[in-house]
């Protein structure tokens, strides 16, 4: 399966250790966006939209990471904990994988790009929704040691883990959120990949021009 991609990107990471979880091998094929590898002609052609995470699986493309999770777990995951085909439990996944998207990773990107990639003051109002975003996450852990309510980790704790790898890089202060605590370090055990999470998380040379490395 090929694998187009760039390492630090918390979607492609989280591609990377859903695939480890299921047993899949990826062909990886590193983009490097500030070069704009990925407006060449043939990756245009393979993804019109020209975004990371992508894969290709026999002839089949498929982009962005969330839908390649559920691809991945429905394909190849022999035990079917993934994404278990029960409907509740798959809604609840497809909620926290859309919470990922929209609401955490969303708040990451607003407070911290601003900082790390053009060297602008912090903005304090950016801040509180990432504080929102911490509090509804750790609501989601309340019952269960898993964000779906589930007693073994899925695809949303994949998708969130790579997102929290990123706050944890930034130094974010997540020791209020207890549930959360709880779940990053349960996670850190449980999850493949996750120290290579962590290593491709910190390989900040990516974000500029090799002329410029």
């Amino acid at each position: 399966m090929d694998f187009y991609y760039m390492p630090p990107s918390p979607p492609c990471r989280a591609v990377d250790m859903c695939a480890k979880a299921v047993g899949v091998t990826l062909n990886k094929k590193i983009l490097h966006l500030m070069d704009g590898e990925h407006m060449n002609p043939d990756f245009v052609k393979l993804n019109p939209q020209h975004c990371i995470p992508t894969i290709v699986d026999d002839g089949f493309v498929l982009w962005e990471s969330r839908p390649i999770l559920i691809y991945l777990a429905e394909k190849y995951d022999k035990s079917g904990l993934l994404y278990p085909k029960v409907p509740k439990t798959k809604a609840i996944i497809n909620q926290r994988l859309y919470f990922d998207m929209s609401v955490f990773f969303t708040s990451f990107m607003d407070y911290y790009r601003p900082i790390m990639m053009f060297n602008q003051p912090p903005n304090p109002e950016k801040f509180k929704e990432i504080e929102k975003a911490f509090e509804l996450l750790d609501t989601f852990l309340t019952a269960k040691p898993y964000v779906a309510d589930t007693d073994t980790y899925t695809i949303a704790d994949i998708s969130l883990l790579s997102t929290m790898t990123n706050f944890d890089m930034a130094g974010f202060d997540y020791s209020k959120y207890p549930n959360v605590a709880k779940w990053y370090a349960n996670c850190k055990q449980v999850i493949p990949g996750y120290e290579e999470n962590v290593i491709d998380c910190n390989d900040m040379k990516y974000f500029k021009p090799r002329n410029q490395q």
